[in-house]
């Protein structure tokens, strides 16, 4: 009988669900973030609470989905995506512009940058090793 621990590993590594929910996450932030709510939608306080929590959880779940990705490759396009979104919003009478925003996101990728768990792959490559220069 597999162990909890098990079970929760097995899906921390299950690549083809964290991409759909990265997809999911990517369709969610951008109809949010250009949609006149009419309705309310769960959100915290501060505008820039909530760009925080967005990108900090779309670092999280690109980490999940592509393990073996450097940050390098992930990283702009997050912020890229946190500009464009921006740039859209620039044109869009009921929305405005805001760098503070896009600062926000950065601060979410950061925080997304940090240790969680399931996101290091226990293998450690040669690159990694302090014995290397």
């Amino acid at each position: 009988m597999a162990t909890l621990k098990h079970h929760l590993m097995t899906l921390l590594h299950f690549q083809p669900l964290w991409r759909t929910g990265l997809l999911l996450s990517v369709i969610a932030i951008g109809f949010l973030a250009t949609t006149a709510s009419d309705y309310p939608v769960p959100s915290a306080p501060s505008d820039k609470v909530n760009h925080l929590i967005a990108f900090l959880e779309l670092t999280v779940v690109t980490r999940l989905a592509w393990p073996s990705l450097r940050a390098i490759w992930y990283v702009p396009a997050l912020l890229g995506f946190g500009l464009g979104i921006e740039i859209v919003q620039a044109n869009l009478p009921y929305r405005e512009f805001s760098l503070a925003d896009v600062a926000a996101d950065g601060v979410g990728i950061l925080i997304g940058l940090l240790p969680w768990p399931g996101t290091r792959s226990g293998k450690r490559d040669v690159r990694d090793s302090p014995d290397t220069v």
